[in-house]
């Protein structure tokens, strides 16, 4: 039995073709509509514990992450598969795992039940537990997350996003203190991935691996318009490794630390403050993935490559 996860209220082409196929879907395929934030989570638990093979999340990364943390709360001998059908802005996780961009051709990778087991992380604060597949971060990122205009996103997409930083630079930010990995660090961006890619297919944790029991931090002393510009033309040229003032690191657990209140996103949308603890834990989630899905080789100076 396969059960998708889905916003009946969702605007733009690819919802309204994925509405067209749900309801040729037929036999062993329910149907699970949300009503609200939160609603994703709540029916991928119950999916889970009835005993459902496979919970399909069908929008963007936040309808991802509301599904990962519903299965993340069923025992692991139970727990479904994930499969995804992105309709969402930007998509990271689905660029991470090779996805299409059409829904029949995602529908047939669900289909077709290719599997592989990635670890997850959780962002640990006085919150409670949230749980992630691809990034988080805090500073910049968080800052700019804060200020995103839901109007504009709908209409620029990614670019409201960067509209958004440009107005947190325009602010102060906040130190980050980052615990945890070989240094102690302080500065103002702090990003963790399990997965490359981060604000799209922009390959800022490229020794990152969704299976290796790591967390890899991308972190920057200063953020201003000239640091980040050149951030950008590093990252495009697979030379981010060896810009000056940007520091890579890998270890199991990072903790965040900020002497003023500051927020921190988890897979683009802020969801408490600091302090933070962010942890993996291994071989944790079935993901369905394309059969052309392989892992691109990465060279030394951080090119990703097929």
């Amino acid at each position: 039995m396969i059960a998708v996860i889905f916003n009946p209220s969702a605007r733009g082409d690819k919802a309204k073709g994925l509405r067209a196929q749900l309801d040729r879907l037929g036999h062993g395929v329910e149907l699970l509509p949300t009503s609200g934030p939160g609603d994703a989570t709540r029916l991928a638990l119950g999916a889970g514990l009835r005993g459902i093979e496979t919970v399909v999340a069908a929008g963007g990364d936040g309808t991802v992450n509301e599904v990962v943390n519903g299965l993340a709360c069923v025992p692991f001998g139970c727990r479904p598969k994930l499969g995804v059908l992105p309709l969402g802005t930007i998509n990271v996780f689905a660029k991470e795992i090779g996805l299409a961009s059409g829904v029949a051709e995602n529908w047939a990778t669900v289909q077709a039940g290719r599997v592989r087991t990635i670890d997850l992380a959780v962002a640990t604060h006085s919150g409670g537990d949230r749980w992630f597949i691809q990034m988080a971060g805090a500073g910049l990122d968080a800052a700019a997350i804060a200020r995103v205009q839901w109007k504009l996103k709908k209409w620029i997409g990614p670019g409201a996003y960067l509209w958004a930083g440009l107005g947190a630079l325009a602010g102060p930010l906040p130190d980050i203190h980052v615990t945890g990995g070989p240094a102690d660090l302080k500065g103002q961006l702090a990003l963790v991935g399990n997965g490359r890619f981060y604000g799209g297919r922009f390959p800022v944790f490229p020794h990152a691996h969704l299976d290796d029991g790591q967390l890899d931090l991308a972190f920057l002393a200063r953020a201003n318009l000239l640091t980040l510009a050149r951030a950008a033309v590093a990252v495009n040229a697979g030379r981010l490794l060896q810009m000056s003032g940007v520091v890579h690191q890998q270890a199991p657990e990072f903790q965040f630390h900020c002497h003023r209140t500051a927020p921190f996103q988890v897979e683009g949308d802020n969801i408490g403050v600091l302090p933070a603890r962010f942890s993996i834990q291994r071989n944790a989630l079935r993901v369905l993935i394309p059969a052309s899905e392989s892992e691109p080789t990465i060279d030394r100076g951080g090119r990703i490559g097929g």
